[in-house]
């Protein structure tokens, strides 16, 4: 059984940087897509970034390019999500996602959060003003 555990969320101002961390376990991690959600509080779930199994393709929602990063190593079994230049409105609890399947990222639909078969429980960012 895959599981994935997140880490590195916290308190930050605005114009800071965090760096997520996402280990998995429990499969084989290097063939896998993998995702990075968001959800801020009274609001749904959204896509952040993804990344294929290599490493090759990466694709992220409008409102963090530029900023945000994500990134693999495949030895280590683990997923990065670097955030930079921080704002009040990236305040959210932030999920890493794997897909198993090939229903996602391979598919063509990175955000399609269905696609996705193991998540972990969410680290909390918080972006002051």
């Amino acid at each position: 059984q895959v599981q994935l555990v997140e880490s590195g969320g916290g308190l930050v101002q605005a114009g800071g940087s965090l760096r997520l961390s996402c280990a998995a376990s429990g499969g084989t991690f290097s063939s896998y897509d993998m995702g990075w959600f968001r959800q801020a509080p009274e609001k749904e779930r959204e896509f952040v970034a993804a990344i294929s199994w290599r490493g090759g393709f990466t694709r992220y929602a409008d409102p963090v390019k530029g900023r945000f990063t994500i990134s693999r190593d495949n030895a280590k079994n683990t997923v990065v999500l670097q955030m930079n230049s921080l704002k009040p409105e990236d305040t959210a609890v932030y999920y890493c996602a794997l897909d198993s399947a090939g229903r996602a990222v391979i598919t063509g639909r990175p955000a399609f959060q269905r696609g996705y078969d193991y998540w972990g429980q969410g680290t909390l960012v918080t972006v002051s003003s």
